[in-house]
């Protein structure tokens, strides 16, 4: 029983986001990765849904339970493996005084970019 309360008292956000997954794309919300996250919630599970009841009629009913069992769970993997952006996006906290935000937050810096990436820039 130890082991229960000392895991409620410190949470691991790895878990956290698998256990979200119940409703497939929350946990990858809840890591912040925001794309993946509304296109799992929006157009996975709808596209799962349509698929396990077209399946519906040659499995006898069964892959209303299979399909969204191993969508659900693959899901969660996903969400469990990929890797955490909680505080990565500076202009979504504004609030947070201890590194300041950019002033233009989707530019790249010159020397970030890797050579011969862009045909129109000379290789160094």
């Amino acid at each position: 029983m130890n082991e229960v309360t000392s895991g409620l008292n410190s949470p691991d956000r790895h878990k956290m986001a698998a256990m979200l997954s119940v409703l497939p794309g929350l946990g990858h919300l809840y890591k912040h990765h925001y794309v993946s996250g509304i296109g799992l919630l929006v157009g996975g599970n709808i596209l799962t849904g349509f698929i396990s009841a077209l399946m519906a009629f040659g499995t006898f009913g069964l892959s209303i339970l299979i399909i969204p069992l191993l969508y659900i769970t693959t899901v969660a993997a996903a969400a469990y493996a990929l890797p955490d952006w909680h505080g990565h996006h500076h202009f979504l906290h504004p609030w947070t005084p201890d590194q300041p935000a950019p002033s233009r937050p989707f530019e790249v810096a010159e020397e970030n970019i890797p050579a011969g990436r862009f045909p129109n820039r000379p290789d160094p």
